[in-house]
């Protein structure tokens, strides 16, 4: 996005040198991805540093890291000011470890295997199965479960995006008139404890894999809505919780082939109650040639997940269809993030 905005400045700008720009704009992400992995943002987090504090602190070349440093700071990211120090930017200070909204895991972990993946793009585009899975010789989840560090990383990477999407969801979307919300994939239960903690009235609960609801209580008892989510276990391919009035899932159907988002979308149907609602939380994709970065994130999802994918509005409607749903109400966020209502039929 900020390349493209790039762009639209320099309308003076040759064409050719704007293609050029767009054929190496990895440069770019991969310039952050060194920041991100040498912790540059934590080191600046209290005043301006000389390259050669910040090489000797981060164990590398001053001269090398000067012009990585150089480079950055002529996208927004860092300035040199005048004392020939280096200061963060407001840009910079999403690298901070523990900053709010921090991407510093999400620019770690799609800089490391995730990007390796995309270097098989074309494997994905001839034969339409996952490059990460040609290239580890595993599903992406299964490598994070052998790979506990890795899995760490893109863990945190997970929270830190979602942070600002559960915030704008549980502003834009009305779940006043739902008295129990079952959150099906929910992970540790953070965004099912912004929901009750902005609704005093739902009661709710999670729903997800043994070893991940295992780490939910915690999380639910820090946020003050422990006495108000019920923990339950198990594999939504075989059944869900019954007995909620609303249902919803976010960025879960995206990691799956339209038959596996159906037999859970099913599932759902049967457990909910009659005029019940799901609610899907997803990013989707416009028609035409309208810029979104969904349509990217779309290749991502060939390249890393097997079946995954971004869906048009058509898309979300047939799925809804094909599971017993009829599409009532789309509501996007500033994020681009959009909560898909379906209502069981």
């Amino acid at each position: 996005m900020f390349l493209q905005e790039n762009t639209q400045i320099s309308q003076d700008m040759p064409s050719q040198m704007v293609m050029i720009e767009l054929a190496t704009s990895y440069w770019i992400s991969r310039s952050l991805y060194a920041a991100a992995k040498l912790g540059i943002a934590d080191l600046l987090k209290d005043g301006p540093k000389s390259c050669d504090h910040l090489a000797s602190s981060t164990g590398t070349n001053a001269g090398s890291l000067y012009r990585l440093m150089r480079a950055l700071a002529s996208v927004g990211i860092f300035a040199l000011d005048e004392q020939e120090c280096f200061t963060l930017t407001p840009l910079a200070t999403y690298l901070q470890s523990d900053a709010p909204n921090s991407i510093r895991a999400f620019a770690i972990s799609f800089g490391e295997e995730h990007y390796r993946a995309w270097g098989d793009i074309i494997h994905s585009i001839q034969t339409g199965d996952s490059a990460f899975q040609n290239l580890y010789g595993m599903p992406v989840f299964q490598y994070y479960a052998q790979n506990p560090q890795a899995g760490k990383t893109f863990d945190e990477a997970m929270t830190s995006v979602s942070a600002t999407d559960k915030t704008e969801i549980t502003g834009e979307y009305d779940f006043s008139s739902i008295r129990k919300l079952v959150d099906v994939g929910g992970g540790r239960g953070s965004f099912i404890a912004s929901i009750l903690k902005a609704n005093p009235t739902i009661e709710g609960i999670l729903f997800d894999q043994p070893s991940v609801i295992e780490g939910a209580k915690s999380v639910l008892e820090a946020e003050g809505v422990s006495k108000r989510c019920e923990l339950v276990a198990g594999s939504f391919f075989e059944s869900v919780p019954s007995g909620g009035d609303a249902y919803i899932l976010k960025y879960v159907i995206h990691l799956l082939d339209d038959e596996r988002a159906i037999a859970i979308l099913k599932n759902c149907h049967r457990a909910m109650v009659e005029n019940g609602k799901l609610l899907l939380v997803e990013r989707i994709i416009p028609p035409g040639n309208e810029p979104f970065w969904g349509k990217f994130l779309d290749i991502h999802m060939l390249i890393a997940i097997s079946g995954g994918r971004e869906r048009t509005k058509m898309e979300y409607e047939a799925l809804f269809e094909a599971s017993g749903f009829k599409l009532s109400k789309i509501i996007t966020t500033k994020s681009n993030v959009s909560v898909i209502e379906g209502i069981r039929l």
